[in-house]
């Protein structure tokens, strides 16, 4: 869960602008009831509401790196993320959110580091420095995201469609698996497979044992959690699977 709404390229004050944003950001307080924060400034502002699974002590959002130059607003889980830091020994991490090292690589690598991100996520990223933001989604389109723009030409995006109705004359969806990077200004496509094109079925073998590791690996690594959790079992084949796997390594 948690929720963000953001506006970028403002044209209108940003002061009254704020009062809009934390209207359209309490739309998604479900999404989000352990914290709301907000970050502004006159060309960007970022919402994000809040529910705590990794770090709930110092995880708020939005995470500003230690330099106040890069700011993040997040939502989804980073399950790589410890493996992700030993790559920045140098880099001050202010929290021990697994969404923090987004903020690292997107200094060293600049917008070409997503296909390092075993996760699922949509974000939004503002560098001050600059006047710059990155916006990304999921390989999949797991975690919903939403664009729009106001009569004004103000561009926003945010968690669920019903944070932008009333306010943006024109909406769509943010593709799944694209990014927008302001330096372009186009959307992009940064995940593509070979298995998302048609196969002739007598070249494609069952792997079995593969399908398995790779759904035991998938449900372990989605354990990550800082809080207690449970399992909704409605007694299908995919659920009992998947909640065979977590007893398993439920100590």
């Amino acid at each position: 869960m948690c929720g963000i709404v953001c506006a970028f390229d403002i044209k209108q004050d940003s002061k009254s602008l704020r009062e809009q944003i934390l209207k359209m950001s309490k739309t998604l307080r479900h999404r989000g009831p352990d914290w709301s924060g907000v970050y502004q400034n006159t060309n960007a502002i970022l919402s994000h509401e809040r529910l705590s699974i990794v770090d709930p002590i110092s995880g708020k959002q939005p995470l500003i790196s230690q330099d106040g130059k890069l700011i993040l607003a997040a939502n989804g889980e980073i399950y790589n993320h410890e493996n992700l830091k030993e790559e920045f020994p140098d880099f001050d991490f202010q929290t021990k959110s697994d969404c923090e090292v987004i903020l690292a690589l997107y200094k060293e690598y600049g917008a070409d580091f997503l296909e390092k991100l075993n996760g699922i996520f949509a974000f939004a990223l503002y560098d001050e420095e600059s006047g710059s933001y990155l916006i990304a989604r999921d390989h999949m389109g797991i975690i919903p995201l939403y664009m729009g723009w106001d009569k004004e030409g103000t561009f926003y995006v945010a968690s669920e469609l019903k944070a932008l109705e009333g306010y943006c004359s024109k909406i769509e969806l943010f593709p799944p698996g694209h990014y927008l990077d302001s330096k372009s200004g186009e959307l992009i496509e940064w995940y593509k497979r070979p298995w998302e094109y048609p196969l002739n079925e007598e070249t494609v073998e069952a792997q079995i044992k593969s399908i398995h590791d790779a759904l035991d690996s998938a449900v372990h690594r989605q354990l990550m959690s800082d809080v207690p959790y449970g399992v909704l079992l409605s007694g299908g084949l995919d659920s009992s699977i998947t909640s065979a796997f977590a007893k398993k390594y439920a100590d």
